[in-house]
């Protein structure tokens, strides 16, 4: 369906697509990989959320129908007064696999909070 859609907004001019935000870089990797199989040859930008409150264990996976890996779910519940250490810390993994397989760039979905970001881009920028 993901993949009809971009198609029809190539068709439309799109140029690039930003995918929908998700924790699990090889969900990510397997669906530019379906799209190139489909003769899909515009940049796929890969969209990273980063964890940082306690409320979005559960409420990003129903408002935005997409699933936390178990291991991310656990270790915030199990440490829930350090959400955001361990959300800015998942994304830099994430951030690091990303630019190691080459992706042209990475859209972060920020929810009005941007200090997460900037602990991100220190990092990354070492």
């Amino acid at each position: 369906k993901e993949i009809s859609l971009i198609k029809q907004k190539i068709d439309a001019g799109a140029e690039y697509a930003v995918t929908q935000m998700f924790f699990d870089n090889q969900k990510y990797f397997d669906f530019v990989k379906k799209c190139r199989e489909k003769g899909i040859k515009i940049p796929i930008i890969p969209g990273v959320k980063i964890l940082d409150k306690p409320r979005q264990i559960d409420n990003l996976e129903k408002i935005f129908n997409i699933s936390l890996p178990d291991d991310l779910k656990n270790e915030a519940r199990e440490n829930i007064e350090h959400v955001e250490e361990i959300g800015t810390n998942w994304a830099i993994r994430q951030s690091e696999e990303l630019i190691n397989a080459g992706v042209p760039v990475i859209h972060y979905y920020l929810m009005n909070d941007t200090s997460c970001m900037l602990n991100i881009l220190n990092y990354l920028h070492k």
